[in-house]
């Protein structure tokens, strides 16, 4: 959501920096007068248990070690609540996660993660509340049938690099953490990928629990409105890879956690991702995701998640608030509802699709409407910054008709019976096995009929988190194969075999190939001598008239081709009967049949 990433990264590389340096100067929009029956959580000063946020007016956060004295001052005097790790960030900090729990086995687990965006962090002080409210103040009952698993901060490192400078468009807290890590990787597009050892942390979590229930917390970018507590799903619920645990969702979540928000003084709405924040009315956006983030990572393993992404221009104290509202509501929900959330992960667990959407398109009509968009005006102003027209948003509410702009699919590819990766690729192999897939490694050779992908107009996309993304156009070629044992197979009859699609079909926007995992098939092939390759060339042209014709015919044709030496020989060789087996060839076979 961070339209100041240069910024941003340029700030966290030297966070020391600022404690000489002023605060950016106020510049946010009005904020908007706001109270609700929420403001009652807040405990007076004085309370034993008072959460830092509080203590501070909401002024500021805590930083990591205070939230980890506080968790373990309060683990101690409750036998509610347990403080564990599970896992170390990058700068070798413990991940913290906090169980609370009556015990027993068996029972559902709401899983809730806080500063994936460190400087996006309402759903840690939140937590906090709400963990003080189950062991100390009377709402133990929310752990009856259900326990809740809260982890504070999963970005660390880009937490302890606070600064005024982070996050220029969030209304508090007074210093906020960085979006990337400490690498500066976005770790909310490293679901699929697995480069960072938070997410490798929370994937293996996620394994572990099975929650019922998965909860993001997050604070929006976007245009000024009057909603503060937003929320969604993969694909907003009607894109999603799997429906039952999408519907459940929809008609379940949403209305009750509404419903709550609304009791409490909240404007709560589904997320409305812009299409232009500069020209709001051109609509919202609803489609598909891929399992990057840890909502489209959810969809695909088949675990109800939540990405709550509350109002950046929201007081900090009225966000955090909504947020423990939105918990509260999905605990008791979660312990009503166990039942059918379980019933609903076990059929989206038992399908076994034949085909994956990979691409699409914006559709021409909207696919809805909001009639009664609560939005906030704006002037323009001339920038002597930017030299054009900017926004001035003035805290005058409106109400707009909005479009709800889907998406319509231009890509599609039917799934093979399952990929063959060579022994040689330990990485993409290793990563496969920390998402839970299944392989099987073959004991012997064999020969299969499987389907070979050969990449052509390739391009390297700029870089960004910890890698250089590829896009290809791709043909496929079938063919008998003497496939080598210790080659491992991944079957796509499995659970996660659409999880394995995504990550391995060379089409999908999340796989391997398209993250830059396989750079060595960029390469050129070995190249010969002139005076060796310039008469083999020869030969094929004296043997072959139609390959004649055809050179004869780009020669007529391009005149720059013709008088470029190194063309010729390039498209010449490209055209030889021994193919490199290497250079621009996908290292994982397809079989395209039941083998």
């Amino acid at each position: 959501m961070m339209k100041f990433a240069f910024l941003a990264a340029t700030l966290a590389s030297a966070p020391a920096a600022f404690a000489a340096e002023p605060a950016p100067p106020a510049v946010l929009p009005p904020a908007l007068a706001w109270s609700g029956a929420s403001e009652k959580l807040i405990v007076p000063a004085g309370d034993p248990w008072i959460t830092p946020a509080e203590v501070a007016g909401f002024q500021t956060t805590p930083s990591y070690d205070e939230v980890r004295s506080w968790l373990d001052k309060l683990a101690k005097a409750s036998p509610l609540i347990q403080v564990e790790s599970f896992g170390k960030t990058g700068e070798g900090r413990d991940l913290l996660m906090v169980r609370a729990s009556k015990g027993g086995s068996g029972k559902p687990v709401v899983l809730v993660q806080a500063g994936i965006h460190s400087g996006e962090i309402d759903g840690k002080d939140a937590g906090l509340m709400l963990l003080r409210d189950i062991a100390m103040r009377g709402k133990g009952n929310l752990l009856d049938k259900v326990d809740l698993v809260f982890v504070p901060i999963l970005n660390i490192d880009g937490h302890e690099r606070s600064s005024p400078w982070n996050f220029l468009h969030v209304r508090g807290p007074q210093d906020k953490g960085t979006e990337g890590n400490a690498r500066n990787i976005n770790l909310n597009r490293d679901y699929a990928k697995l480069d960072t050892p938070e997410v490798r942390a929370m994937v293996a979590l996620l394994q572990r629990l099975d929650p019922a229930l998965y909860i993001d917390c997050h604070v929006s970018g976007g245009f000024d409105m009057q909603y503060d507590v937003t929320y969604t799903y993969a694909g907003w619920g009607k894109y999603a890879r799997h429906r039952a645990t999408a519907l459940w969702l929809e008609q379940r979540f949403g209305p009750t956690v509404k419903a709550a928000l609304t009791r409490a003084g909240h404007e709560p709405i589904i997320y409305p991702s812009p299409i232009d924040t500069r020209d709001p009315q051109k609509g919202i956006r609803y489609s598909p995701e891929g399992p990057r983030y840890s909502t489209g990572y959810g969809d695909f393993i088949g675990v109800p998640t939540v990405l709550v992404e509350n109002h950046m221009l929201k007081p900090y104290r009225q966000r955090v608030l909504g947020t423990y509202v939105l918990l509260e509501a999905a605990l008791k929900l979660a312990a009503q509802d166990a039942g059918r959330i379980a019933e609903a992960k076990a059929i989206d667990r038992a399908e076994r699709p034949r085909q994956m959407l990979t691409r699409w398109t914006p559709a021409k009509q909207p696919i809805g409407w909001v009639d009664k968009f609560k939005g906030v005006a704006f002037e323009t102003y001339k920038s002597a910054a930017t030299g054009r027209m900017e926004q001035r948003w003035t805290g005058k509410q409106i109400t707009l008709r909005m479009p709800i702009i889907g998406q319509d699919p231009t890509e599609a590819v039917s799934l093979p019976s399952a990929w063959l990766i060579p022994a040689a690729q330990t990485e993409v192999i290793r990563k496969l096995r920390l998402h839970g897939i299944s392989l099987e490694t073959l004991a012997t050779e064999r020969t299969i009929r499987v389907d070979t992908v050969r990449m052509h107009d390739v391009r390297l996309s700029p870089a960004h988190d910890g890698r250089i993304p590829v896009t290809a156009r791709f043909t496929h070629e079938q063919s008998e194969a003497t496939i080598p044992a210790g080659t491992v197979r991944v079957a796509s009859d499995q659970p996660l075999g659409l999880l394995a699609a995504a990550l391995l079909e060379p089409e999908s926007q999340d796989s391997f190939l398209a993250w830059g995992l396989f750079p060595e098939v960029l390469s050129a092939p070995a190249g010969t001598e002139d005076f060796v390759i310039a008469p083999i060339l020869d030969a094929l042209l004296a043997s072959d008239a139609e390959l004649r014709a055809q050179f004869e015919r780009k020669l007529a044709s391009n005149s720059k081709f013709a008088e470029d030496p190194e063309a010729r020989l390039q498209w010449l060789s490209d055209r030889l009967p021994h193919r490199d087996a290497f250079s621009l060839v996908y290292p994982v076979k397809r079989v395209v049949a039941a083998q």
